[in-house]
């Protein structure tokens, strides 16, 4: 296939300065592309909605926040960061939530603390939500089982309603496979294992991310990770290794295990991932997603590791990266992308196909509706849309739909 870069015009949001989306597709799409130019649009918000840019016939998706969701936790509980989220079969919302992450006042009357006043205790690891709010179940955390992640990050629950966590912290290179109740069926890697980087080690995870199971196949797809720059896909039954690549589709004895420079948007492009590998989210039509965060993209794959496109969101975004977490609109033809951005604290929604930016919804700050590092996200079927925050934010809100405008 010949060499084919593709710049894709970018349509910025003068409230808060967003700028800069581009695409490119075809095997060698590895060499060097130029930025996007940017244009300003206008914005306009009421207070009970999200920020939405309006690209007239461009426009996508619009959300509102629920500001009503969820319901207060039972039993004193709080909430840490929130380090998994995903929906199951019943539309039901899960989340992995950290409660080392709590601070000693946010825990304050826990035993540990004292306790030193009357609000809270940290609640358990894996909660179960519907979509009016209610808490269903929870359960796990530190020391429920010996492999417990030191981190707690991602979650997905299969078609049979088995719960599958994965970890990032210091010694996390597994992910863990349990019932929906919270028993132990499967570990694939090893806990607790402090050894460095090797992305040909398939034995073993590196602070995997993000978890998805593609049922039909029987298979476990791992963002992997924190540590390592690679998928990794296994046996979702029996947690035997299948296959692994790295960025472009390179074989696993091709990446370096080295820790790479700080990112540049230089245009030229990286022919490794970046740690993070923060997602990976297989499409309805077999396609793999793969968030590439601090280098602000999305590289696709199919199911078999080959390369077949990547798109940018806003490059010049430095830090944390533009790319969190991805999920595809609720349309039969998953004709959008939902682009979570911990970073500038936004969603983009891109078309699926050549990675335009449509439209945008959010904003960095406390209120409903806002984000302070938006870190996970997922969609029911009725198309509502769920976000969880980390670092201080410690939350998670629910939007609803209003509709697409073309």
């Amino acid at each position: 296939m010949s060499i084919r870069s593709i710049t894709r015009r970018c349509l910025g949001i003068a409230l808060i300065g967003l700028s800069g989306l581009t695409a490119a597709t075809g095997a060698n799409a590895q060499q060097s592309a130029s930025a996007s130019s940017a244009t300003s649009a206008s914005a306009s918000q009421s207070p009970a909605v999200p920020l939405t840019s309006f690209f007239g016939a461009r426009q996508g998706p619009e959300f509102v926040v629920d500001a009503s969701w969820p319901k207060p936790l039972p039993n004193n509980w709080i909430l840490g960061q929130v380090g998994g989220m995903a929906v199951d079969r019943h539309d039901h919302i899960w989340i992995n939530q950290r409660p080392r992450s709590s601070t000693a006042d946010e825990v304050g009357a826990s035993a540990a603390s004292g306790p030193r006043s009357a609000c809270c205790i940290a609640a358990p690891s894996v909660m179960e939500f519907d979509q009016q709010g209610n808490l269903l179940q929870a359960w796990g955390g530190p020391g429920y089982v010996p492999q417990w992640p030191n981190s707690e990050h991602g979650i997905w629950v299969d078609k049979e309603d088995n719960v599958w966590i994965g970890g990032n912290g210091a010694g996390d290179r597994a992910i863990l496979k349990f019932s929906n109740s919270g028993q132990l069926l499967l570990v694939i890697g090893t806990a607790n294992d402090l050894s460095p980087e090797n992305n040909q080690d398939t034995t073993k995870l590196g602070q995997p991310a993000g978890i998805e199971v593609d049922e039909a196949a029987h298979e476990v797809y791992i963002a992997d990770g924190y540590l390592n720059k690679r998928i990794a896909v296994y046996d979702s039954r029996t947690g035997v290794f299948k296959r692994g690549w790295g960025a472009y589709g390179q074989a696993l004895s091709t990446i370096d295990n080295a820790t790479p420079p700080p990112y540049v948007n230089s245009g030229t492009l990286d022919r490794q991932f970046r740690n993070p590998v923060h997602c990976a989210h297989l499409s309805d039509d077999g396609y793999l997603y793969v968030c590439d965060r601090v280098n602000d993209r999305i590289q696709v794959f199919t199911k078999q590791g080959t390369f077949v496109k990547e798109f940018f969101v806003r490059p010049a975004t430095l830090g944390n990266g533009s790319v969190w977490t991805i999920n595809f609109s609720n349309d039969r033809r998953q004709r959008y992308l939902l682009v979570a951005d911990g970073e500038n604290n936004v969603v983009w929604v891109l078309d699926r196909d050549d990675g335009t930016l449509v439209s945008t919804f959010g904003h960095n700050g406390r209120n409903a509706g806002y984000f302070h590092w938006v870190h996970q996200a997922a969609v029911t079927s009725d198309g509502n849309y769920y976000t969880g925050e980390v670092d201080t934010g410690k939350r998670i809100q629910k939007f609803v739909p209003r509709g697409d405008r073309r």
